[in-house]
């Protein structure tokens, strides 16, 4: 007797015993979709074949090239291996179980045809069409056949293979197949997986995501409320955090390949739960608001691995503000990112450096809109400005200016009464206390009935108001801050209450005198709207504003056609 009969006996004598002492609450092959006999419980069965194992194995005259007492042909293959821009394995064509796998799963051979057999036993239908039919391309699969400690070394969110739980076994070579993953002659945990995926447990086994602990994703007891689509078709799990990594992918058949993801439309695989059938805020609709960030005019275009120091095509995605293995509930105070947003790459200030984890929330709003070579999303500015004319927000709103909105640092040169609770003095705010929702979203830059995505009205038309209730109403987002009363009301700022019963009795917009994200060179944000009709030459005169600001002559320019200055 060979040596080779000697081990595949042995295997073969272990397989059958783990086989007929299977856990009493478990599925045994018989109760299996492995069980492919007549007796069997799936749709796709033998017709009148009543042996069990020999869809797999014979006792007699089976291959000597393989061991396990193999029953069918070897796959022809080629096949396309998964790929994607931050895998850090070397896969190639299969080997190992993983080939024996798949001279059923890539629905090449038929079922029944088995070496034992002259003929292909009939079945009652075909894998065609079927879940379990991952054909010959698996590039929409998770990757095997890869020796799992070179990947491991060079990817540092995967545990080294010596942490790898006992149920899950790289081969005799170090690599990773399906039977890591899947044991062919159990079914106890459902999809023939070794251990219970329930929270994820599987798939963190191996995957030791960053920050994923304490993530949303990994913690949360959200449900379905039954409308629209189902977050979950593929599986029996009904919360968010039982769900874990499977709320955003597929280990196989994925439709989005790279990362397999659920859907290849990126914002559909978080929209189908951030449409307020999971999520409590309905994110979709402010995603369909008119101001927006359109995440749906992209597709196939963001790139995990991409980096903003280089190339960068236009677009924006969820993902591009959100990482959905750190996002969590945990509330900071500006200009810390929020955990909503934490583990995205970013912008440095003051290097324009790329970050690949921000640490205040203007890195990343400044990765799109700052100056950086490939800056994708330019905000829009319809306002042309006396100085500084300029969409870099990079330079507005540096600490250095005379006068900026605290973002980047706190601004001392305001007194409280200026301000309305809960804002006073030394204070910083984010990007998005003025640029989200404008009611009824979740907090954030998705989308608003406002211009420029402002949480409240802020009007730039040159159609002046006409009364100061409309002033205070078209100006609601300044006032959101600033208190009006004390602006408008005594003698600290009489340059504004000129400016509000105005000698042609109107009243001017905050926009027509302040850039709302600072100025380089004069106090109180001043930079002039240079539009036409609203503020131009005096006389040709270049257009000056003197200190103090307290008498007729601080200005020498034209606004509205009314001459200010000599």
């Amino acid at each position: 007797m060979n040596t080779l009969f000697i081990k595949t006996g042995m295997l073969w004598g272990a397989a059958f015993m783990a086989f007929i002492t299977a856990p009493a609450y478990g599925k045994s092959i018989i109760d299996s979709m492995h069980n492919l006999s007549a007796s069997g419980p799936g749709a796709v069965k033998a017709t009148t074949q009543t042996e069990i194992c020999i869809f797999c194995h014979t006792p007699h005259n089976s291959r000597s090239d393989i061991p396990y007492l193999w029953n069918r042909q070897d796959p022809a293959g080629p096949y396309t291996p998964y790929y994607s821009s931050t895998l850090k394995a070397a896969v190639g064509q299969p080997t190992g179980t993983s080939r024996l796998c798949l001279s059923c799963h890539d629905g090449t051979i038929a079922p029944g045809a088995v070496l034992s057999q002259t003929t292909a036993m009939p079945f009652t239908a075909s894998m065609t069409g079927r879940s379990s039919n991952l054909g010959t391309n698996l590039a929409d699969d998770h990757p095997v056949s890869f020796d799992y400690s070179a990947a491991a070394a060079l990817n540092g969110q995967l545990v080294s293979a010596g942490s790898l739980p006992s149920v899950v076994r790289l081969d005799a070579a170090g690599q990773m197949q399906c039977t890591a993953c899947h044991n062919p002659h159990n079914d106890q945990y459902g999809k023939f997986l070794v251990m219970s995926n329930l929270g994820a447990a599987l798939c963190v086994s191996c995957h030791s995501k960053t920050n994923w602990s304490g993530n949303s994703h990994a913690t949360s007891s959200k449900t379905w409320n039954g409308a629209s689509s189902d977050p979950w078709p593929k599986s029996s799990y009904t919360t968010v955090a039982d769900n874990g990594c499977g709320n955003c992918h597929s280990p196989h058949n994925a439709t989005g390949e790279q990362r397999l993801l659920n859907y290849d439309v990126e914002e559909t695989t978080c929209l189908v739960c951030h449409n307020g059938n999971v999520a409590g805020a309905n994110i979709s609709n402010d995603l369909a608001k008119i101001y927006r960030h359109p995440v749906d005019a992209f597709t196939g275009i963001h790139d995990t691995a991409e980096n903003y120091a280089g190339i960068v095509s236009k677009h924006v995605e969820c993902v591009d503000c959100h990482n959905p293995h750190q996002v969590s509930d945990v509330v900071n105070t500006a200009p810390l990112v929020p955990g909503r947003m934490r583990g995205v790459p970013g912008v440095d200030f003051y290097t324009n450096a790329y970050l690949p984890s921000a640490t205040y929330e203007y890195q990343i709003c400044f990765k799109c809109h700052g100056d950086m070579t490939n800056n994708v999303l330019p905000s829009a500015q319809p306002i042309i400005r006396y100085w500084t004319n300029t969409r870099d927000n990079r330079v507005k709103f540096a600490p250095t200016n005379i006068s900026y909105h605290p973002l980047l640092a706190p601004l001392n040169k305001i007194s409280d009464s200026m301000l309305v609770a809960p804002w006073a003095r030394g204070m910083m705010i984010y990007c998005t206390d003025c640029h989200g929702s404008n009611s009824g979203g979740a907090r954030g830059s998705h989308g608003s009935i406002y211009p420029h995505i402002l949480v409240l009205k802020y009007e730039t038309s040159e159609v002046l108001p006409t009364s100061s209730t409309a002033y205070l109403t078209d100006n609601a987002l300044c006032f959101k801050c600033h208190n009006s009363d004390t602006l408008f009301g005594g003698s600290t700022f009489p340059q504004h209450k000129k400016h509000l019963n105005s000698p042609t009795g109107t009243n001017e917009r905050c926009s027509y005198c302040h850039d709302p994200h600072g100025s380089p060179t004069n106090a109180g944000m001043i930079n002039f709207d240079m539009r036409p009709g609203i503020v131009s030459l005096s006389g040709g005169k270049p257009i000056q504003l003197n200190y103090p600001l307290n008498n007729k002559q601080t200005c020498v320019l034209t606004c509205h056609g009314y001459v200010h200055g000599s």
